[in-house]
């Protein structure tokens, strides 16, 4: 029967902290960038101009169909290239700089969707109303039509950044040194693999839960 033995934890705290740290990094770089990437697809797909439209939703519709692990994959063998050919052999950390392109773009794909909805569901009569005074489309949408969509999709968008958060343990394929890449590491070396994998997994549970917690809390007062 396995003994469980807790006593490596603690010296595994520091290793696990830095991990901790790239695997934040990479939640709120793909966070901020993908919603803006996210809301102009998102315009654009609602466009009626199909030179607009029609990239967007080819864009949205493409990073839909493919696995998150494969996009990681991609963009760790495209992304040292094009960097490299840029700015030469001194790019610091490809693995990082990587995965934050590739989730990053990947995550806009889905924030674009959630916001598309968010859109469409603010009343045509306020745009109308407001093309009668003579505002334009882009003030139509930046003064009227987002700022009450973005009230309506807070729940829905924190609800894919807590997918995201879970998501970026997937960047162990490419290597870099994760929270939960870091766990697994220390596990080895200690050789106290399944207590090291508990304790990341109770982490990530414990943050997961809070954050659905004030999903749905925000969710009650969206209703109220």
């Amino acid at each position: 029967m396995y003994e469980f033995d807790w006593s490596s934890i603690p010296g595994a705290l520091p290793f696990l902290a830095r991990g901790a740290i790239i695997t934040l990094e990479i939640t709120f770089t793909a966070i901020i960038v993908g919603i803006i990437w996210g809301t102009l697809l998102a315009v654009a797909r609602l466009s009626s101009h199909g030179f607009l439209a029609r990239p967007a939703a080819a864009y949205v519709n493409l990073f839909r169909s493919i696995p998150l692990v494969m996009v990681i994959l991609w963009f760790f063998l495209i992304v040292p290239q094009a960097l490299r050919s840029i700015f030469g052999e001194g790019t610091g950390d490809i693995r990082l700089t990587s995965a934050l392109v590739a989730f990053s773009l990947f995550q806009a794909a889905y924030y674009s969707e959630v916001i598309r909805a968010g859109i469409q569901s603010i009343s045509k009569g306020q745009a109308a109303a407001a093309f009668a005074l003579g505002m334009s489309y882009s003030q139509v949408m930046r003064l009227i039509v987002l700022p009450q969509a973005f009230r309506n999709m807070i729940p829905p968008l924190v609800t894919q950044s807590i997918i995201l958060f879970q998501d970026t343990s997937l960047v162990y394929v490419i290597g870099l040194g994760d929270f939960f890449g870091q766990g697994e590491r220390v596990g080895e070396r200690d050789g106290r693999v399944v207590e090291l994998l508990l304790f990341v997994g109770a982490i990530y549970f414990v943050v997961c839960s809070i954050s659905s917690y004030m999903v749905k809390r925000l969710q009650r007062r969206a209703i109220a």
